[in-house]
């Protein structure tokens, strides 16, 4: 082994033997030259063949879908995703990459994983992209930001604030990969003023699956651009993203409100939203002190600067909580960006991290969205969310422009998010049944599903049904930057 990388081999962790290449005919890698043996291409960085390294990529955050890869990449350049994909698209390996994201302050074996939660990131037997191998936060200037696939929100969002500049919007916890993010459009309490992640984005560098890399944007290849943002990871590997910036705030000023009423909430939250009150605006549904009932909160927030105080007689003028439970917490603002941290660090310490999560996430029209939640709260226990949590906020379909960000026809729409973090020996195939009525239902009444859930027995008809009009687009897309049909088979958009 040459001392940049690879040079035709690849070590097997912990064996001790190399590898030449892969054999065509056995579908296996080969330890010695031969007729049938394609060789691997030299690289920068390095393949990982057996042992740990594979066993850290056969599963997920989620842990409901198990599948060792026959290998991992971790690139040094871009070169070695490029070479590494023609490789697998001359032999029909399938790729996907994993962005093994995670808060670096955690030691242990959780701090890095992948989060999607139904195998979405898992190449099915080929081989996995450690996007942790493209991690550079390459510049930030007035306006913008240039970073690689691997990077996390949080590492963008520190090296931002350093400079006076901020991510206009965020998931809620930011130990995620900006690749990974940007490929299902990345939705948080900004998406009422800004979209999702995936709208923020001002440039791409793509590798297709065919490793053609492609510098992608409205202007620039934009079929492409348009086809990655939000696309399922299905036509290309997002490797460099330029992203805007907004000015940073100081304050954030955190307004919660209790309703008992689901119609009273719906309406207070689509009344702020509607008239730009607030800067973000989220909400969950919680169960009451009793655990007799169902509740829901918003969370509202006000951006701010040192030494001036928001009004807060005006922007909560009009609206109807339950009266004497409204709280308001003033916070810096990067204690607020990182405020999920503290949660995710009692999960972690409560053993919940690394249980199964059958997570769910759809999108519901307004006109709909009553009864849809109504029918769900019938049927949803505290049980089915353990330690976790039921966001339900409203959205603009106006902000979110990626078009493969697939969203119902109306103009507001609710969006739907239980993120279960069920108990030790929870009956995760009975909530994954649930999580198929519930998607089923929710088609029925005009919603649409967000990527990272977990919904099991999609078929080719769901997909479709799912696209809709935008079905052949999507077919075409596919055909044209991925014709092997290598890349993220785990999502199953186009399985046979």
């Amino acid at each position: 082994m040459s001392s940049s990388g690879l040079s035709r081999r690849a070590l097997i962790a912990g064996a001790g033997a190399a590898v030449v290449g892969w054999n065509t005919t056995a579908r296996a890698w080969a330890a010695k030259p031969g007729e049938n043996v394609e060789h691997l291409p030299a690289l920068d960085g390095t393949v990982t063949l057996q042992g740990a390294g594979l066993e850290r990529f056969s599963s997920d955050f989620g842990h409901l879908v198990t599948a060792a890869p026959r290998a991992v990449l971790r690139p040094a350049s871009v070169r070695d995703v490029q070479k590494v994909v023609a490789f697998a698209q001359r032999l029909r390996i399938p790729v996907a990459v994993n962005g093994q994201s995670g808060d670096q302050t955690v030691v242990g074996a959780d701090a890095l994983e992948s989060h999607s939660s139904y195998g979405q990131a898992n190449p099915r037997g080929g081989i996995a992209i450690d996007a942790r191998g493209l991690s550079r936060i390459v510049s930030v200037e007035p306006g913008r930001a240039v970073v690689e696939a691997g990077a996390t929100w949080a590492q963008l969002t520190d090296a931002a604030l350093a400079q006076g500049w901020a991510p206009p919007c965020l998931t809620d916890y930011l130990h995620l990969s900006v690749g990974g993010t940007l490929s299902v459009g990345g939705i948080g309490g900004a998406v009422q003023r800004h979209g999702l992640q995936a709208d923020t984005v001002q440039e791409l560098q793509v590798v297709t699956g065919t490793g053609e890399l492609v510098t992608a944007s409205p202007e620039r290849n934009r079929e492409l651009f348009e086809a990655v943002l939000a696309g399922g990871g299905q036509v290309g590997i997002i490797v460099r993203a330029t992203l805007a910036l907004v000015p940073a705030r100081e304050r954030a000023t955190v307004f919660t409100l209790a309703y008992d009423d689901l119609d009273v909430y719906r309406a207070d939250q689509e009344k702020v939203m509607a008239e730009g009150r607030f800067d973000l605006q989220v909400g969950n549904v919680v169960r009451s002190a009793d655990g007799s009932r169902w509740r829901y909160t918003a969370e509202l927030v006000a951006f701010g600067d040192a030494g001036r105080t928001v009004d807060r007689e005006r922007l909560l003028a009009g609206l109807r909580p339950v009266a004497g439970e409204t709280s308001v917490v003033e916070q810096d603002w990067r204690e607020y960006a990182f405020r999920v941290d503290a949660f995710a660090g009692y999960l972690r310490a409560a053993g919940f991290w690394g249980l199964p999560k059958p997570w769910l996430s759809l999108f519901l029209p307004a006109s709909t969205v009553g009864v849809f939640m109504r029918e769900a709260t019938e049927v949803l226990t505290a049980a089915d969310l353990g330690a976790g949590l039921l966001l339900f906020y409203p959205y603009a379909r106006a902000r979110v422009k990626a078009p493969l960000a697939v969203l119902p026809q109306e103009p507001v729409g609710w969006h739907f998010d239980l993120l279960a973090f069920p108990g030790p020996g929870a009956d995760t195939a009975a909530m994954l049944e649930r999580n198929r009525r519930l998607y089923e239902r929710a088609v029925e009444l005009g919603g649409k599903r967000y990527l990272i859930g977990a919904v099991p027995g999609m078929t080719g008809a769901d997909w479709r049904r799912h696209y809709g009009g935008l079905w052949e687009r999507v077919e075409r897309a596919k055909r044209r930057w991925d014709p092997a049909g290598i890349l993220a088979p785990g999502q199953g958009i186009h399985a046979a």
